[in-house]
């Protein structure tokens, strides 16, 4: 795909409804995605992060269904939240998220790829302000592989949910215990690639010059 800076940055979605289940995801590609994730800045360079590729077709069925267990949960709470929002606009915005969300959980056992992003060291064992430095060593490579692969006509989402049952996870794929999980991400690639920007909040309400 041959797309500017400003058009991938404003168009890599979180793709679920869209990714083609059934197209096979070339180990390379990944590969080419991961290098560009690695360039990533990390806290104090200490490029800790670990990636998991997994493509076993038991290991996906096994996660995904902790992850639907964990969703479950989840979207029960997040529909009454839903419920109470006044603005109908926003509602049916949040109603056709929550309808994705749906369908990836119920599918997500047919995504070709899943890349966990992991990194060294315990989260629980710092304070709380060390911890945005602790995840901002993850996230920032986790968006630079999205990017990359929307560069290459992948779709992916970041996801978190399966991480109530992270011990399980992590003794299904054999992690050590001193690597925690971060960030779960389905690859497939995408039906279409027309992906175009979503509707944010005016610039002027949510930013703020020196002082609130």
């Amino acid at each position: 795909m041959d797309l500017t800076a400003d058009e991938l940055l404003s168009t890599t979605r979180s793709v679920r409804r869209r990714l083609d289940l059934e197209r096979p995801v070339e180990p390379e590609v990944i590969d080419e995605c991961l290098r560009i994730a690695l360039q990533a800045p990390t806290g104090s360079n200490a490029q800790n992060w670990h990636w998991v590729v997994i493509t076993d077709q038991g290991l996906r069925t096994a996660i995904a269904e902790y992850y639907r267990t964990s969703f479950t949960a989840y979207i029960t709470t997040s529909r009454r939240a839903i419920a109470t929002i006044t603005d109908p606009d926003r509602q049916a915005s949040q109603l056709r998220v929550a309808s994705s969300a749906q369908y990836l959980a119920d599918n997500l056992h047919r995504v070709p790829v899943f890349v966990l992003g992991c990194l060294e060291g315990d989260p629980q064992g710092y304070p709380a302000w060390q911890l945005p430095a602790y995840w901002g060593s993850l996230l920032p490579a986790a968006w630079s592989f999205m990017l990359a692969a929307r560069a290459r006509g992948l779709g992916t989402s970041l996801t978190t949910v399966h991480l109530r049952y992270a011990a399980e996870v992590g003794e299904l794929l054999g992690i050590p215990a001193n690597v925690s999980q971060g960030v779960l991400i389905p690859v497939a690639y995408t039906v279409g690639t027309d992906f175009k920007p979503a509707p944010r909040p005016p610039l002027e309400t949510v930013v703020h010059r020196d002082r609130w």
